[in-house]
């Protein structure tokens, strides 16, 4: 009957009992299965897991300009990994970097939700946040709303924290991830050299 018809017998459910086969031209069904799966694709969102670094002894200004940095990544729907990096004998006093990430981690606590807790592994203490889509929406309600009043919208828009966003690296795209940082560096001498 498919030879007549010039068409393909296909097997649609193989556990059906018994076996469901259909007359159909396969070629086209698996083009238009592709089509359907390139569909799909087309509105999934990639979300990506971005860095920004910071050092124990960095400053309350960098804090909070790095603090905007990792918001604005937030709002763009990336995965923020928060990470403190310790040299010398700054290891031996972890505290200071678990104080300077829960702050961090507060600043941040209306636009996202911890992923992973605070941990040190080596160096590098690090926390990873992602985007609360709740809590994004009603910010853009209460934004909205507050355009709609007239109101000024936020300075979130910086140039410089536009700027330090898109620099902020996406975590294991290279292959040595030690020598990125994303702007404002903290001003500290290295120590290690005079000892």
């Amino acid at each position: 009957m498919a030879r007549q018809r010039d068409v393909d017998l296909v097997e649609v459910a193989a556990q059906a009992n018994p076996p469901v086969a259909r007359l159909m031209d396969f070629g086209r069904f698996k083009y238009e299965q592709s089509k359907k799966e390139r569909e799909a694709r087309k509105h999934q969102q990639n979300v990506q897991l971005r860095e920004v670094r910071m050092k124990p002894k960095i400053d309350d200004h960098d804090i909070d300009f790095k603090t905007r940095t990792a918001a604005k990544l937030l709002k763009e729907g990336d995965k923020v990994k928060i990470t403190v990096m310790f040299r010398g004998r700054e290891i031996t006093h972890p505290q200071i970097g678990k104080a300077l990430i829960d702050r961090v981690v507060k600043s941040l606590e209306h636009i996202a939700s911890i992923e992973k807790e605070a941990t040190l592994e080596g160096r590098h203490m690090t926390v990873i946040l992602a985007p609360d889509k709740k809590k994004l929406a009603a910010l853009a309600r209460a934004a909205a709303q507050q355009q709609a009043q007239g109101a000024a919208p936020g300075d979130e828009d910086d140039e410089a924290v536009a700027a330090a966003a898109a620099a902020a690296p996406v975590v294991g795209d290279s292959a040595d991830d030690d020598d990125i940082d994303t702007g404002a560096d903290d001003a500290e001498g290295d120590e290690d050299a005079e000892a």
